[in-house]
């Protein structure tokens, strides 16, 4: 049994310790938006916030999360007011397909919260996450119209 807690909530998942955290999130949370890619932590769909950092769940077990904050694309929002960065995402019209969007909000939301102002050099570093349409422009817009000045 691991007892994590996700999007602020504490949950018991009756899972083995080696289970990749993203097949916790998914299956026994039940918290879908975040997206299986590659299983090998190159193409960000998995990114998830843990303790303030953004972090390939795919490829990390859940027992190197108990005690920690973990925190999915579903812990963003509140109801049914998005944070300014999701909005940015709707008014920049970030996403295409939307396959890789949920990981690539999930750390540039990071990266906002550690770096308020990024340079385009810090948005280049922190969003790593593979975007298969290419909106990598788009990503840019979105997050510098809310970087705080």
């Amino acid at each position: 049994m691991a007892q994590l807690t996700i999007n602020g909530k504490k949950v018991n998942l009756d899972v083995d310790p080696n289970t990749p955290l993203l097949w916790a999130i998914r299956e026994q949370a039940g918290l879908t938006g975040t997206k299986y890619g590659c299983g090998v932590a190159q193409c960000g769909a998995c990114t998830v916030i843990i303790d303030g950092s953004a972090l390939r769940s795919c490829a990390l077990p859940v027992s190197a999360v108990e005690g920690k904050k973990v925190e999915t694309i579903e812990g963003l929002a509140s109801g049914d007011k998005l944070t300014k960065l999701q909005q940015a995402w709707i008014d920049k019209q970030v996403p295409q397909c939307g396959y890789c969007q949920s990981g690539m909000l999930m750390a540039a939301t990071a990266l906002l919260r550690q770096k308020p102002n990024p340079s385009d050099a810090d948005i280049d570093a922190a969003m790593s996450n593979i975007c298969r349409c290419g909106t990598f422009q788009e990503v840019r817009a979105a997050i510098r119209s809310v970087a705080k000045a």
